[in-house]
């Protein structure tokens, strides 16, 4: 063998193997061989001679071929793809020769390192099988002049691979909800991204590129269809295992879905799908389809690839605007949504197809619309009603990307103080742009309750009802309506009695929610006179100061996770104390219980290298993450320990299996509070979510100042369901018996120390639950702000001595059903 190149350090900085790079991708050797810096100088030097092969819009990685055709990539940080450029100024373009040490990007290090997971730099050799490296760098390298990697071609080898690399062939059985629509077939996209192969999705006899999320669509597969998935190249192994993995993975089509609701026709009525429940009185406001008028001719080619290029940059940075200002709100729904918008910007037979028409003279606008137009053809033909409703997110980046090139052509729309929105479709975008406050309702004449506005419109608790047909658009601006979406029916020419009746109707559940809402300051005392509180879930402090205004008495549970999720590095020990006394503080005096981080590899955390798991439910979650990252627990606990005052927190532990994992946390508080100086301590709670820790129950409390019944997961666990498998739904119900049984095992097991029990869990917001846990002696009962008055009006409602009797006698029936049934019997307006 012969030497046949050496690398150069592109950064000053020390070396760092790749398999501890914080990127499962790059750690797994996924894109290929090689190693990793971390920079200590500004500018990225070429590591070798050779050609820029490609070069990302961002700036943050480039590939170069060197002489022989070797691939070098170099990825400047980890996630630094999300920061849109910022902090990165190219000094080549594609097609340019550079020598080796000639500099390439010029970094931002401080703006990146803000910003970004990681600034460990990644040079990697794609086809690295081809090779022995027979040197790789340690310790201390200066950029231009130290050796990197040095590399040995392997003697060619006879084998079947073809010459752009091996191919390998798989199948996999869809697992997403509705199919491969807009979200799955990003996701599919996103993870080939990763690969340097080619790797094609076959089904009905149609192939497509996995790197078009429109092509991916078009196949028409629905959920637990067969696909056959072929991937050619160095990585094809590890690219078709990627995209088998998430081709196979479950998702649920929506967000908060409601059950279908497609009323019958009645005379003089509009009927549709009530995709988001709720009734209101308001005025028409037509948001009709967009179709600006557009030049026909081009002013050549280069002219209007770059007319096109300039919109797409203008969109993609929008909609990653409203990506990250979604994330910060909590909006996930509405940001995964856009994140398929996202991805259908950088789908590669979409922009092909323009390019196409610009070539043959059209102008940038014209050839786009042509090329979105076709792919919305080719969707409406599929009979597929999910994949139909996702020409209204086409036609929404062909709206945005006509406006990002010849600017808005008309106002806004003029709005009402009570505006039912009227369209044949309603682009998400449309939507989020309007003042909430003065939208009462949505009507459209197509789309359907899976449909991106209708996620959106359930998140934001407006009346909505879709699929009306073509009769909705004879609806004509300022006209009266009554949307009643709970019945699927619109009321386009209401007498002034019906429109009477409507806001006699509308007051009367007004004032039911105020009456309820009037009394819910009060506590929540049974008819014998026992107090149960009713506390509240939330994220954060606006959902405290939500809960108190709905008369929660504490808080049950706050969620840390939200404050580690979506974001580029862990929040500081400031941050987190910040967030935590906010919320103390808008609580008026009352306790909350604080849960520590409840994170596992369920939950994208780019920041911790949590390793994949075939099934992370049994995986890696809760305080076990926090005992593997022991110096991210020890912060949060500081940053739990320093709020005030103390008397009024309560922390809580997820994921305890036994006691010993209790002991050694609370030890660790201890010590954390020792180290302080703090006379006093919060209180100390072990959720229950795992079979073990009910049935030691006992042994828990002996160590812990109260229990919290985590519901969800207990279900899931004792009955072995997977609680996100739309399959098992109907089966997964926490009134089993086998789970009421569990509860009492925890009640008694805690009563043996003086100690109390509660459930965050969703069971405690079950109507015909709240009796059965009243009975078992739970004290306290944790749900939504605005459930708060409803719980405790049911609460005063019932005997803590009949709810007794009752639930001892439940645990001896044998199914959910006969539980239920029971419950009907006993008490039929819970």
């Amino acid at each position: 063998m012969t030497i046949t190149l050496e690398l150069l350090a592109p950064f000053s900085g020390p070396a760092i193997p790749l398999e501890r790079v914080p990127d499962p991708v790059f750690a797994g050797l996924m894109m290929g061989d090689g190693l990793a810096v971390e920079p200590m100088s500004s500018t990225l030097l070429a590591p070798c001679k050779g050609t820029v092969g490609q070069l990302a819009r961002t700036g943050h990685a480039l590939t170069l071929i060197a002489d022989g055709g070797v691939e070098v990539l170099i990825h400047i940080g980890i996630d630094t793809v999300k920061l849109a450029g910022q902090g990165f100024r190219p000094l080549v373009a594609v097609g340019d020769r550079v020598a080796a040490g000639q500099p390439l990007v010029e970094v931002d290090l401080d703006a990146v390192a803000r910003r970004a997971p990681s600034l460990q730099t990644m040079v990697v050799v794609a086809d690295a099988e081809r090779f022995c490296f027979t040197g790789r760098a340690e310790g201390w390298l200066e950029a231009g002049r130290s050796p990197l990697l040095t590399l040995t071609a392997r003697e060619a080898a006879s084998s079947g691979a073809s010459a752009d690399g091996p191919e390998r062939e798989g199948e996999a059985v869809v697992g997403h909800e509705g199919g491969l629509h807009a979200r799955p077939s990003a996701r599919v996209q996103q993870a080939v991204k990763a690969f340097a192969s080619e790797v094609i999705v076959e089904f009905g006899g149609k192939q497509a590129n996995a790197r078009s999320v429109m092509a991916l669509m078009s196949l028409g597969v629905a959920e637990r269809d067969t696909v056959a998935v072929r991937a050619r190249g160095a990585d094809a192994e590890a690219a078709l295992a990627a995209v088998v993995s998430v081709l196979e993975t479950h998702s649920a089509a929506g967000h908060a879905p409601v059950a279908v609701h497609a009323a019958p026709a009645v005379a003089g009525r509009l009927a549709g799908v009530a995709a988001a429940p709720g009734l209101a009185i308001g005025r028409v406001v037509r948001l009709d389809v967009f179709d600006m008028a557009l030049p026909e001719a081009g002013a050549g080619a280069l002219a209007e690839r770059e007319r096109l290029s300039a919109a797409l940059r203008a969109v993609r940075e929008r909609v990653q605007h409203g990506i990250d200002a979604a994330l910060r709100r909590g909006a996930t729904a509405e940001s995964d949504i856009f994140a398929a918008h996202l991805a259908l910007l950088d789908d590669p037979e979409l922009l092909a197809a323009a390019e196409r028409g610009i070539d043959s003279g059209a102008g940038a606008g014209l050839a786009c619309r042509l090329a979105i137009r076709a792919q919305c053809a080719v969707l409406a033909g599929l009979g597929n009603q999910l994949l139909a409703e996702r020409v209204a997110d086409l036609k929404d980046i062909e709206r945005q990307l006509l406006v990002a090139m010849y600017g808005e052509p008309e106002q806004g729309p003029a709005l009402f103080d009570a505006s039912i929105l009227v369209a044949e479709d309603l682009a998400p975008s449309a939507l989020t742009r309007l003042p909430r406050a003065k939208v009462a309702g949505i009507v459209t004449a197509a789309g359907g309750a899976s449909g991106h506005v209708a996620i959106l419109a359930r998140a934001l608790g407006i009346p909505a009802l879709v699929a009306c047909g073509p009769d909705a658009l004879s609806l004509t601006p300022g006209q009266a309506l009554i949307l009643d979406a709970r019945a699927g029916l619109v009321n386009p020419r209401p007498s002034e009695a019906e429109l009477d009746d409507a806001a006699v109707e509308i007051a009367r559940l007004a004032a039911r929610e105020r009456a309820l809402q009037a009394s819910a300051k009060g506590p929540a005392i049974t008819l014998d006179g026992a107090a149960i509180e009713v506390a509240v879930n939330i994220a954060n402090a606006d959902d405290a100061r939500e809960g108190v205004a709905h008369g929660a008495d504490a808080v049950g549970l706050l969620r840390t996770e939200f404050l580690f999720i979506d974001r580029r590095e862990a929040p500081t020990e400031d941050e987190q104390t910040e967030a935590y006394q906010a919320v103390l503080d808008a609580l008026d005096g009352r306790n909350a219980i604080i849960r520590t981080l409840d994170i596992g590899g369920d939950k994208d955390v780019p920041y911790l290298q949590l390793p994949p798991e075939p099934n992370p439910a049994l995986g890696l979650r809760g305080i076990r993450t926090g005992f593997a990252y022991p110096d991210m627990l020890d912060a949060q606990l500081r940053a739990l320990l320093r709020v005030k005052p103390l008397s009024r927190l309560r922390i809580l532990v997820p994921m305890i299996a036994d006691v010993g994992e209790l002991i050694r946390l609370r030890g660790r508080i201890e010590a954390l509070a020792g180290e302080m100086g703090l006379a006093e301590r919060p209180q100390l709670g072990v959720m229950i979510e795992v079979p073990s820790a009910a049935l030691l129950a006992d042994q828990l409390a002996k160590h812990a100042d109260f229990l919290s019944i985590g519901s969800n997961d207990l279900t899931q666990y004792t009955l072995a369901m997977d609680r996100c498998n739309a399959a098992l739904a109907a089966r997964i119900d926490a009134l089993h018996p086998s789970l009421l049984r569990l509860i009492a095992i925890a009640v008694d097991g805690a009563s043996k120390h003086g100690k109390w029990v509660g459930v965050c869990g969703a069971m405690a917001s079950d109507p015909q639950a709240v009796p059965v846990l009243i009975g078992l002696g739970v004290a306290e009962l944790s749900v939504s702000p605005r459930l708060v008055p409803e719980v405790k009006n049911l609460v005063r409602g019932l005997s803590l001595q009949q709810c007794r009797g009752e639930a001892e006698r439940l645990l001896a029936l044998n199914s959910a059903q006969a539980v239920r049934a029971r419950i009907t019997e006993l008490w039929p307006a819970a």
